[in-house]
């Protein structure tokens, strides 16, 4: 996918009119200008104003949004360049978003892991998270369909890759431990056991200042073997204990906090990267997290995600991609989030 930097786009203010302005034109000026805010572009407002506009109606446009339009030296109108770029992969975002849909769930998380770990190695942004993301997130099944398809596609397997994008060796024995995992997904739970492990991750966690937490071999054990069912109840039992929540405690480790919160509670994980995701002025990443999340997930939890993210951000998923999506794109991501509903 296509990189930009990402910039807000600012509706027309209607306060730095050059010439004679009238109120429709001014309102055209400000859904013109809506039309390709946020997150996809609005095709009907394009077609329905733009193509109608005369050439002196477009000049005057450009001469008052400065913000999309720049003046050099000579006193030309031309477009400022990183929105242009950002214009275009708003346009391919419902392009986007069908391919993610499409796609047979293992190629799709087979890609997903592997442009994640290619993007680690280039951009400033953990892409980690990602893996993380998609191998706590899925079926024992699910995850072996996606380990075979990585082998189809790429002609090696994820535990070499990661082996060979990733040199933070502890990094790499959680990474490998999570994509590898095959799961008992099961029903039964050993109480004690789980209690006994989350007494055993308390005592890690205070004692963490000794060494890094994810250098600890229990924890990746634990986090990359265990039942879901059982991980759960070590939380539950770690909260019990001590009065905290384990994944809070874990602070200081970004990819053991991601880890646990996708193993223990991937609905509120989900909420909380749509509720950073769906705002106007984030990054190409954090943009491109809506696609993924809901595309991913549109089969499995979405309806239990927009009840969490309900529950914490007091505003309905489908409330928030009104506001922030446009045209196309937002009418897919509205009928993926509501045909579960």
């Amino acid at each position: 996918m296509a990189m930009a930097n990402s910039n807000e786009f600012k509706a027309f203010s209607g306060n730095n009119t050059n010439g004679p302005q009238t109120a429709t034109s001014t309102d055209q000026f400000r859904a013109l200008t809506k039309a390709f805010s946020g997150l996809g572009v609005d095709e009907k407002s394009f077609i329905s104003i733009l193509a109608n506009w005369d050439t002196k109606q477009r000049q005057i446009y450009r001469t008052n949004t400065r913000e999309l339009f720049k003046e050099d030296e000579r006193q030309f109108e031309r477009w400022n360049e990183e929105l242009v770029l950002q214009i275009r992969q708003e346009f391919l975002r419902l392009k986007d978003a069908v391919v993610v849909y499409t796609m047979h769930p293992w190629e799709r998380d087979a890609r997903l892991f592997k442009e994640a770990l290619v993007k680690e190695a280039q951009l400033p942004h953990d892409q980690l998270h990602i893996i993380i993301e998609t191998a706590a997130t899925r079926t024992s099944e699910q995850l072996l369909g996606a380990r075979r398809a990585y082998h189809s596609l790429f002609e090696h397997s994820i535990e070499e890759d990661i082996l060979y994008h990733i040199h933070n060796t502890h990094k790499r024995k959680l990474l490998v431990g999570l994509v590898s995992s095959y799961r008992y997904e099961g029903p039964r739970v050993n109480e004690e056991l789980a209690k006994s492990e989350a007494r055993e991750f308390m005592k890690i966690i205070k004692d963490g200042g000794k060494k890094q937490l994810i250098e600890d071999e229990g924890v990746v054990r634990i986090l990359s073997t265990r039942s879901k069912l059982h991980l759960k109840a070590l939380y539950s039992y770690y909260k019990e204990i001590s009065g905290n929540y384990m994944d809070v405690d874990l602070g200081g480790s970004l990819i053991l906090k991601q880890a646990v919160q996708c193993l223990c509670t991937p609905q509120t994980y989900f909420s909380k990267i749509l509720d950073a995701s769906l705002r106007l002025n984030v990054d190409e990443p954090a943009r491109d997290s809506v696609t993924r999340v809901i595309a991913t997930r549109a089969d499995e939890d979405i309806k239990q995600i927009a009840e969490e993210f309900y529950k914490r951000f007091g505003t309905t998923l489908t409330n928030k991609i009104e506001e922030i999506a446009n045209g196309s794109y937002k009418e897919f991501l509205l009928a993926l989030v509501t045909k579960s509903a």
